[in-house]
């Protein structure tokens, strides 16, 4: 349980058991070679709740697109189909709308998985920064003279 008094600068154990990825844990092991076990597992942790957070955010967003459009894809059928139009040209315009949502789909469904590397690749930017040697002004002046 969370001590509500508790406001992130005071540490506190929790038992949670987070599988660290193959990819993470190699990442984590080469930037921090030095760095304490305890230092290292909360790091690889951080960084697989902020993948899980985004891929579950991607998915999320694709669920909710989908249902949208299916929702607007029976309104429009039911709306039609009142109109008394052939039932013919009803049904081959709904295959029509729903090879076009199909279509619309695959290209949302890779525009998410576009938007998901891209998260990826930032938190890897992200991480670099984090963890490149820090040059000291001392160090700037001594290699100019």
């Amino acid at each position: 349980m969370t001590d509500p008094n508790n406001t992130g600068n005071q540490p506190h154990q929790e038992n949670r058991s987070i599988e660290i990825s193959d990819r993470t844990n190699s990442l984590v092991e080469q930037n921090l070679p030095n760095e304490s076990d305890a230092v290292r597992q909360e790091t690889k942790e951080l960084i697989e709740a902020i993948t899980r957070k985004a891929q579950s955010e991607t998915q999320k967003a694709g669920e909710i697109a989908q249902e949208n459009y299916l929702e607007a894809v029976r309104n429009l059928r039911s709306e039609v189909e009142q109109l008394n139009f052939d039932p013919e040209r009803i049904e081959e315009s709904i295959k029509l709308i729903q090879m076009d949502a199909e279509k619309n789909w695959e290209s949302l469904v890779q525009e998410f998985e576009s938007f998901g590397n891209r998260l990826n690749e930032a938190a890897q930017a992200a991480w670099s920064i984090l963890t490149a040697p820090h040059e000291h002004p001392n160090d700037r002046s001594d290699s100019s003279r």
